[in-house]
């Protein structure tokens, strides 16, 4: 049985996503320098060195959390790439990508309050399942 959660847990969950999400960003820069060029490998090099963070980050974060949860909650890096796009890239943000953002964070929101019965239960007729008359169940 998992502990409960608590402000920090959830902090940290969050920030992994933030960290996750800077990936992006680092990506796309990389993306915009000419291939093997000096700002490309330093680029490409911080996207490398965020996902190692995000990795440890991850691993504790699936240590607190429901596997599904964690998951779920992952799904919020596309609110802070959005974001990210808009205030470094100066990418617009279209009623498209805000509605669709707000389908995704609704879907979290759902998973997050209605996560903690998804066990799952037997048909209750396979536990006394008679082998032939010799008298042992299987």
């Amino acid at each position: 049985m998992k502990k409960k959660l608590g402000l920090g847990d959830i902090l940290l969950l969050e920030i992994s996503v933030v960290v996750y999400s800077l990936s992006t960003v680092a990506g796309n820069l990389a993306g915009q320098s000419p291939f093997l060029s000096r700002n490309y490998i330093i680029y490409f090099g911080l996207e490398f060195i965020i996902l190692a963070i995000y990795a440890v980050l991850w691993q504790q974060v699936i240590k607190r959390f429901q596997l599904s949860i964690a998951y779920c909650n992952k799904s919020v890096t596309l609110l802070w790439s959005m974001l990210w796009n808009f205030i470094i890239f100066s990418q617009g943000i279209t009623p498209g990508k805000v509605a669709g953002v707000l389908l995704v964070m609704a879907g979290v929101i759902v998973m997050n309050i209605g996560g903690h019965g998804d066990e799952v239960q037997g048909t209750g007729g396979s536990e006394n399942v008679d082998n032939g008359g010799d008298g042992h169940a299987e």
